[in-house]
């Protein structure tokens, strides 16, 4: 059994979102030190919420920590480029030496869609394709890439996006 803490960062206590980032740092350092196995941040798009990019936030921890996994929770792969996804994790993978992991999902709110230019009829196509992909291991999800590529974005031929994940 794995035990860990996740957050959403918000920001609904009043406090400078440059604050709210070093709290954030801080509280990833403590649950590593009281022996937590996963910190994991979720992404979203509003202004109650600090965190848009949890990849980003998650590579700032990785520098500050050695043990610990680090998670988003969720991504919102139903309104990102999976391939942009695949390359931001690879590469906290990296930073990180091997403790990046991505839990996919369709979120909670649906901001990101029409930030992005996504119709919300949309929705339920981007959802089920993005939860194809949420439980096949870190190391083969490029396979199925072309799988759920959204209207707007090229298929793929002979993918391959780098970096090479730790496990690679």
């Amino acid at each position: 059994m794995q035990l860990g803490l996740a957050t959403f960062a918000d920001l609904s206590s009043g406090v400078t979102p440059q604050q709210r980032m070093r709290d954030l740092l801080e509280e990833a350092e403590l649950a590593e030190q009281v022996g937590l196995d996963v910190f994991a941040i979720g992404e979203h798009h509003r202004p109650d919420f600090l965190i848009s990019s949890p990849a980003v936030a998650l590579a700032a921890i990785a520098a500050r920590t050695e043990r610990i996994r680090l998670s988003s929770a969720v991504t919102v792969l139903s309104s990102d480029d999976p391939v942009r996804v695949f390359q931001q994790f690879a590469e906290l993978d990296l930073i990180s030496g091997g403790r990046a992991e991505i839990m996919a999902g369709r979120g909670s709110f649906i901001e990101s869609f029409p930030l992005f230019g996504y119709d919300l009829d949309d929705l339920q196509w981007f959802t089920i394709n993005a939860l194809k992909s949420a439980f096949i291991p870190f190391d083969q999800r490029l396979a199925i890439i072309n799988d759920i590529v959204k209207p707007g974005y090229a298929a793929l031929r002979n993918p391959v996006a780098l970096p090479n994940t730790v496990e690679d």
